[in-house]
Parts: structure tokens; C-alpha cells; sequence
């Protein structure tokens, strides 16, 4: 469900000595000579053999600099516990509830002080009592949020019916429209724009394709790799927060006028050879197989990186893989190196300013019931500064939430706030991920969808067509599901079963397209 710590880009702890004296002006307990005591900091997935990193990530320097503080780190789920599980007799392994779990971290009899936590939780706890209001100590401490990226205040503050702030993080990640400079001006089209909405970016994306067979140039790609456009319809539609089924995972909710339009505009994109499909890159690398025997291609199968998709979405790291190819354009056979930019992901004009995928995976909130709750906000404070966000700037693949510091490193001259203009979907209350424990069978009456979706591709089946049919099958495993809720579906619909994207980025609520 989560993003794997270990997926996080780290600092070396000598980098973090080093830093020390830049950040001793970031707490007013540096100095303190006070007994020893101890700050305990949630996590929810977490283990021994990962503690060293949550420690290098959120704690050495804090804790170098407050001799009076020892961390102690708890996990609300021990992943190396699951490890070893054994499966029930259905060969199914009983998943802890996140959300529980995170509730006993924080009501338990040592309850923790601070806890990081996912966008996806942060509604819920706040409705639940469980994290403090950060307002009055960011106002009694005067602590300074003007520079912090509107997108992610706005984002935190949506969390709570009353616009107020229960956690801070001092980074954030979101994708945004890479485009081939290129491509626009051999085919003689206005590159695109911030602000555009999806009508916008695809009229263009039809302008720039060009060519015929594995010769043929595209327009959009809404991921980085070819696909069957199943999987875009998440992206696609995320602000939209479509439904599959109800609540209950009683009922298929897919046949009805928004996701008839969804499936009509992504499907088209590939019926019109406006996105490249799987068989399109098979066709270009099979091509380039014949014609070069033996030639290695370093940038695999990325048809944007290759100069064979003119926009593309990508997320902020993107930039990175885009720089260190073009720095070493010259030990790739047959690629000429070409300028690229980015806009802000494309929006619906339905809901206007919402999108960009964007991700809170390092939220910090207090608890309620944190035993040393005043070390909590000192800590809370520190880890969200200026200076803090200075050192975290240095990632390639996270940005930091002050604008001070956004800034395109490595020399690269990019459009950077193409990442911050947009607002992330806002997280609700329902617990989507329940319904998948008590049911684990509800996936499969997403599989007829997927062949449903290639059916429309082809043009054997309109939209609605499929639509319909989607909705008889899936009701079908949904009933059977119901009978038996820990049983498969025995969903015959064929094609893998696509999970939704990450709980950083869709509704809670929603159980997303795809």
C-alpha cells in the first residue's frame, strides 16, 4: 500500500555531521542540559533492519544536537513479522488493519509523541481525535509557513472541514507534462502551457504525431512505458474519483455517463494512434532489432527518453533520469540528445486545478496523548525549517515544501513549479482498504473490465457497450463474494487485475478507475 522506505533517498551521516552547525539555530533546545528523556516516533511500516534509516532520515541530527534526547522508533506494523505468517487454509495470509494499527500506536498504554504518517490516514485521524492542532503552536511559536508551496498547505488544510493544520512535511513528490521541445517545432505546434486541461493537451498530442507503422511518432503517452490504456484511465480520471462498486462492495457502479466518457477519450487515444500502445513499441523495437542485430539500448523501452513520444507524465524524478541520459547522449548508438521541458499536468474541466498525483508520504503529526508533546512540536518545527529544507533540496527526487529552496539543480534550467501549481486530490473518510481486507476476492470483478477495455480499443464494442457488460460480470463476482467474502469471485473476465494507484494520490473514498 505504501511506498518502501527504502525507496526514499537517504543522507549519508557524514553529510548530516557536517550540517550540524548550519541547523543548530533551527531549535531552542541545543543547548539543554536537562535530564535525559526519551521522544517516541510512530511509523507505520517499519522493522529492525529499517530503523538505521528512519534514523538517518528524521533523527541523528536532531538527536546529535539535543544531548537530553534519546528516539525511540516503533513501528505500527512489523513487515518482518508478516514475513514469516503462515496462510490460512484459503492460502490466504490475514492482513492487519494499517489504520488500526495506527490507532494502537497512539492510545496505547506508551503511546508515541510524533508519528509519520500518509495523506491517505490524515483525514481520519483528525475526525478521530487523534492528532493535535498544529494552528496555535505555529502562532505562539511564530513559526513562519509564508514560503511553504501553497499546493501543500492547501493539501494539508483540505484534510479537515475547518481549513486547519494537524501535521506538517517538508517534502512532497508529484508528476507533471514532460514534452520534447523537438518534436513541436519540426511539427510546426505552440508547445504546451501550464494550466492546460486534457481537451488541450490531446488536440495538440494529434498535431504532433506523425509517420506510419514502427516509423510512427506520437503525442502522449499518460505514462512513461507503453501500455493498453487500462492503467490510464486511473491517471486520467483521478480527480474525478470514480467508483468501481458501492461502499459495500455489494454493487457495480460503472455503467453511467462519467465513465462512459472516460473510456471513450482514453480508448480513442489509441484507436487513433495518437498513444503508443504495447504492440506499437513491440513493432519500434522489433524494428530496431532487425536493422541494428544486437545493438543494446540503454533507455530500454521509454518511448519519450527515445524521441518516439512528444508529452508525456512523469513524475519529478523523471528529471534526473532525463539529465543523466542526455549527459551521456553519446554512448547511445543511433540517439541524438534533445531539449525537454515541463507544464503542469493536464486537469479536467470538470474540476478545474486539481491533479499532478501528488504525494504526502511524510507527513508529521503529534499525537493527542504524546507524553513529551512540547520535545514533539520542537522536533516537529525542526524537521520542517528553512534550514532543514535547504538540506533536504538536495534530492533529485523529492521536492522540498518551501519555494525558497525549488530551484532545478545540476545546471538543468526546467519549469519547476510546473510540480507545485496543482492541488492534490482531497482525501475522505471511507476506508476503501477495510472493504479489500474483509473481501479479498473484490479485485477480481475489476478483471472483466481489462479485456472489456481492449475490446473497445479494437472497436469491436462501444464504450457503453462494455460498460454494461462490465457492470452484469462484476455484479455477478460481487454476489458471489458476498456469499463467501474471503473466496475468489471465480471471474472468468481474463487480463491482469490493476490495482488502484497510491492512497498519496487518489481518495480514500474513491475506489479508483483501473
Amino acid at each position: 500500500m505504501k511506498r518502501a522506505w527504502a525507496s526514499k533517498v537517504t543522507f549519508l551521516s557524514l553529510s548530516l555531521i557536517m550540517s550540524t552547525s548550519l541547523l543548530a539555530a533551527c531549535s531552542k533546545g541545543s543547548e539543554s542540559t536537562a535530564e535525559k528523556h526519551v521522544l517516541r516516533l510512530g511509523v507505520l511500516y517499519g522493522g529492525a533492519d529499517n530503523e538505521s534509516y528512519v534514523r538517518q532520515q528524521y533523527t541523528d541530527t536532531y538527536e546529535m544536537m539535543h544531548k537530553n534526547i534519546d528516539f525511540e522508533i516503533v513501528s505500527a506494523i512489523d513487515y518482518n513479522q508478516q514475513r514469516f505468517d503462515t496462510p490460512g487454509p484459503d492460502g490466504i495470509t490475514t492482513q492487519p488493519d494499517p489504520f488500526e494499527k495506527m490507532k494502537e500506536m497512539l492510545t496505547g498504554d506508551n503511546p508515541v509523541d510524533v508519528v509519520i504518517l500518509d495523506y491517505s490516514m490524515l483525514r481520519r485521524l483528525i475526525q478521530d481525535n487523534m492528532l493535535q492542532q498544529l494552528d496555535p503552536l505555529i502562532q505562539k511559536s511564530k513559526f513562519d509557513l509564508s514560503d511553504y508551496v501553497p499546493t501543500v498547505i492547501d493539501g494539508i488544510k483540505s484534510a479537515d472541514d475547518s481549513g486547519n493544520i494537524y501535521a506538517l512535511t517538508p517534502t512532497f513528490s508529484s508528476s507533471a507534462l514532460y514534452y520534447n521541445k523537438k518534436m513541436f517545432t519540426d511539427a510546426g505546434v505552440e508547445p504546451p502551457v501550464d494550466g492546460m486541461t486534457w481537451d488541450d493537451v490531446i488536440n495538440k498530442a494529434k498535431l504532433v504525431a506523425s509517420g506510419e507503422g514502427a516509423d510512427r511518432k506520437f503525442g502522449l503517452s499518460i505514462n512513461r512505458w507503453a501500455g493498453d490504456g487500462f492503467s490510464d484511465i486511473q491517471t486520467y480520471s483521478a480527480p474525478l474519483q470514480l467508483k468501481m462498486w458501492d461502499d459495500k462492495g455489494e454493487k457495480m457502479l460503472v455503467n453511467n455517463e462519467q465513465w462512459e466518457s472516460v473510456w471513450t477519450t482514453v480508448a480513442d487515444l489509441y484507436k487513433q494512434k495518437i498513444s503508443p500502445s504495447q504492440e506499437d513499441m513491440s513493432a519500434w523495437q522489433q524494428k530496431i532489432s532487425t536493422d541494428n542485430p544486437g545493438y543494446y539500448n540503454p533507455i530500454g523501452g521509454d518511448m519519450f527518453m527515445n524521441g518516439k513520444v512528444a508529452m508525456a507524465v512523469a513524475e519529478y524524478g523523471y528529471v534526473n533520469e532525463l539529465s543523466n541520459t542526455m549527459n551521456n547522449a553519446s554512448k547511445i548508438k543511433n540517439f541524438t540528445p534533445f531539449d525537454w521541458d515541463v507544464v503542469t499536468m493536464p486537469t479536467l474541466t470538470s474540476k478545474p486545478g486539481i491533479g499532478g498525483n501528488i504525494y504526502f508520504s511524510q507527513l508529521m503529526g503529534i499525537n493527542t496523548k504524546a507524553q513529551n508533546p512540547d520535545d514533539a512540536w520542537d522536533f516537529v518545527q525542526f524537521t520542517n525549517s528553512a534550514d532543514w529544507a535547504e538540506l533536504k533540496s538536495r534530492s533529485t527526487y523529492e521536492l522540498v515544501a518551501r519555494k525558497e529552496f525549488l530551484k532545478p539543480r545540476n545546471g538543468l534550467n526546467f519549469n519547476i513549479d510546473a510540480f507545485t501549481e496543482l492541488k492534490p486530490i482531497p482525501p475522505q473518510s471511507t476506508d476503501t482498504e477495510k472493504l479489500m481486507r474483509e473481501k479479498p476476492g473484490i479485485w477480481e470483478a475489476q478483471s472483466p473490465g481489462y479485456e472489456l477495455f481492449q475490446k473497445v480499443v479494437k472497436g469491436d464494442m462501444s464504450a457503453k457497450e462494455a460498460l454494461q457488460e462490465w457492470e452484469t460480470k462484476g455484479n455477478a463476482v460481487l454476489e458471489k463474494i458476498k456469499n463467501n467474502p474471503t473466496g475468489g469471485g471465480g471471474t472468468d473476465g481474463g487480463g491482469p487485475i490493476v490495482k488502484p494507484l497510491d492512497d498519496e494520490a487518489v481518495s480514500v473514498e474513491a475506489v479508483p478507475v483501473g
